[in-house]
């Protein structure tokens, strides 16, 4: 059904097709015999695809990355599309409007987006009131709702603990765990918090304010893939010095080495972070090294260039313990979503039969 639309969907700039898609979906969503429709449509429900994880029940490991429902707008909608976990943000404490317009860009060649889109979202409160209510309705498909917690932007480095430490204390109660992203490359400066001092006070500050609680919530820490080898053993070496639970790995990227679009066309398009198949490859090789730095015990959430079962298999077979998935659904659709769960249910002989589906 998807294939039908992708071309009309494609005449639009992408954050109108965005807004678009979501108020379908939104709909959808609300009347009763649409919502069973999309849920047998693209749901699977399998016990085999349980994972535990974090110290939490994941229907399944699939999950939409942070991006997409920066507001937590849309759960109730995209929980009818299979996913066993929705990671709303990146929030700032204070509403603010990112960057100007046009800074979403699709390269339909390489099967990529471009954004710098610059954390816009509606601030803290308004997202903390959307999931208390949310909460009080009940969370559809029991799917795990995660907090992607961000500092504003003209909020000094120096002082970006105080942005983070607020987000965390007022999403606390609404949310099933945290994410920690020092790696957008559309915030100017951000990036340098990911050095090993400023992000080891960072995060200490952050889990001595979740340990103060009596059920602390699993906190991760979201990577680029631009980091060096030597970068990603700080980043190994301050997860288990401030007992983090995890890393998502990775973030959009910088590059834009091998790509198809013509060097005239992706000067013109500008600054921003690639995400989708071209950042695959990296993608899995930063899980592949830090699972080998971690070992067994901190969890990986691998995301980067998915957009088939196969590329799924291929994080989990890193080291990555769940997915996420943005930018192929522009160009795969929902049903991506049921292809990769389909694709890990366990078969007899392969993979899959050999790993217990409860962590």
């Amino acid at each position: 059904m998807y294939r039908l639309f992708k071309p009309l969907l494609f005449l639009l700039p992408p954050e109108t097709a965005h807004r678009v898609t979501t108020a379908l979906l939104d709909l959808a969503a609300e009347i009763p015999p649409l919502r069973a429709l999309l849920r047998s449509l693209y749901g699977v429900s399998d016990k085999k695809l349980e994972r535990h994880v974090l110290g939490l029940r994941f229907p399944n490991p699939v999950g939409l990355a942070a991006g997409f429902d920066k507001n937590g707008e849309h759960i109730r909608g995209l929980a009818c599309l299979g996913f066993g976990f929705i990671e709303v943000g990146t929030v700032t404490p204070r509403p603010q409007a990112g960057n100007p317009q046009p800074r979403l860009f699709r390269l339909p060649a390489d099967r990529a987006l471009i954004n710098r889109m610059g954390f816009n979202n509606e601030g803290l409160d308004v997202l903390v009131e959307r999931l208390r209510r949310l909460r009080a309705l009940g969370v559809p498909e029991g799917i795990i709702i995660g907090g992607n917690i961000g500092k504003n932007k003209d909020t000094p480095n120096e002082q970006a603990a105080a942005d983070y430490l607020r987000c965390f204390e007022a999403l606390f109660p609404v949310v099933d765990y945290f994410v920690v992203n020092v790696s957008s490359p559309n915030t100017p400066g951000l990036r340098a918090l990911q050095e090993k001092e400023p992000l080891t006070r960072l995060l200490q500050a952050l889990q001595d304010k979740n340990l103060s609680h009596n059920s602390p919530k699993p906190l991760l820490l979201k990577i680029a893939p631009d980091l060096s080898d030597e970068q990603l053993d700080d980043i190994a070496d301050i997860v288990q010095a401030t007992g983090l639970h995890g890393v998502i790995a990775t973030n959009t990227t910088v590059a834009r080495s091998g790509l198809c679009i013509p060097k005239t066309t992706l000067e013109a398009i500008g600054a921003g972070g690639l995400s989708g198949a071209p950042v695959r490859a990296r993608s899995t090789e930063v899980i592949r090294y830090l699972r080998g730095k971690l070992g067994a015990g901190p969890v990986i959430i691998g995301v980067g260039g998915i957009d088939s079962a196969a590329a799924a298999r291929e994080k989990i077979e890193a080291g990555a313990d769940l997915v996420q998935v943005y930018s192929g659904l522009v160009y795969e659709g929902p049903g991506l979503v049921r292809e990769i769960l389909e694709g890990f249910i366990p078969k007899t002989g392969d993979l899959w039969s050999t790993l217990d589906p409860h962590g």
